[in-house]
């Protein structure tokens, strides 16, 4: 296995290949104990993502795994686009928590990682200690505003990674310089968006097959019926959503009503950070999720 990010030996956070539903998993890991925070990272991300999280909660006395998800870094890519459905990404993610052992399990999601949360929390895959979702809203707050056209004109991009082909040509064009603008572009403190940090996902993305990996994602969220069956959509763990207010692809309005479906829930805002909130505004991302996690237990 050839990473796809060396940590600073100073930051406590090593690099380990776990076995899971049949694949194996590149896992960023840091801390020690039977409580697991499984940290889920989105598209077109990596562990890497929580760099600045995986220290801090390792602090607080978490065992801190970050997986590279299927199809990305080192992780295992397995082809064809039935392999991304999300009834199968949940899946990689009760192997996960098995292969752990961990007695208690908080499991912490952005974006692609985030909707593979909800998905786990709702079909109760495994049981969950303490849910944090940050900037994707519950699915069912997802299908009533992706009825509008303030969503729909954000979502374009999902249905252009529904052609062959092209939505890769696209994300490798100029070396993957696509990649790296879909974070700089829209971040709000650009000056943690330089090319050294940026580099680790151009590098990963131009990995053979990582690509089209990535879009497979995409195909089978709208391709297969996994999404929609969902039921009632009630998650009864106690739950912590984190949001960028500055989101280009997903409209604030997504958070109205998902106390409907939320018994436990508790939303912080950030007015200053983009959809990349854990990177763009990271300290403050830290405190809540700290606060929250001292408050309950």
């Amino acid at each position: 296995m050839t990473p796809s990010w060396n940590p600073d030996p100073t930051s406590g956070i090593s690099i380990a290949e776990v076995e899971a539903n049949g694949l194996a998993f590149e896992v960023a890991q840091a801390g020690e104990g039977d409580r697991l925070a499984l940290l889920l990272h989105g598209f077109p991300e990596l562990h890497y993502s929580w760099r600045h999280q995986i220290p801090v909660l390792a602090q607080m006395g978490y065992r801190v795994w970050a997986p590279n998800l299927r199809g990305y870094g080192a992780s295992d890519r397995p082809e064809g686009i039935e392999s991304y459905r999300l009834d199968t990404l949940a899946q990689d993610i009760a192997g996960l928590i098995d292969a752990s052992g961990a007695k208690e399990v908080t499991l912490i999601a952005h974006d692609w990682g985030a909707l593979i949360a909800w998905h786990f929390a709702i079909k109760k895959v495994r049981p969950l200690h303490r849910l944090v979702i940050l900037n994707v809203p519950h699915p069912k707050c997802a299908q009533r505003e992706l009825r509008t056209w303030r969503q729909l004109k954000k979502s374009w991009y999902i249905f252009f990674f529904q052609l062959p082909r092209l939505p890769e040509r696209m994300l490798l064009k100029d070396e993957a310089q696509t990649v790296v603008e879909a974070f700089r572009g829209s971040a709000i403190h650009k000056d943690r968006f330089t090319e050294a940090a940026l580099e680790p996902y151009r590098q990963a993305a131009l990995r053979p097959g990582a690509a089209t990996a990535m879009v497979n994602y995409y195909r089978a969220l709208l391709r297969r019926p996994d999404a929609r069956r969902i039921g009632d959509g009630r998650v009864d763990v106690p739950t912590l959503v984190l949001w960028g207010e500055q989101d280009v692809a997903i409209s604030i309005e997504v958070l109205d009503g998902m106390e409907d479906y939320v018994e436990d829930l508790t939303v912080r805002r950030f007015p200053d950070a983009s959809h990349w909130v854990q990177q763009d505004v990271p300290e403050k991302v830290n405190a809540e999720l700290m606060a929250w996690l001292e408050t309950r237990g």
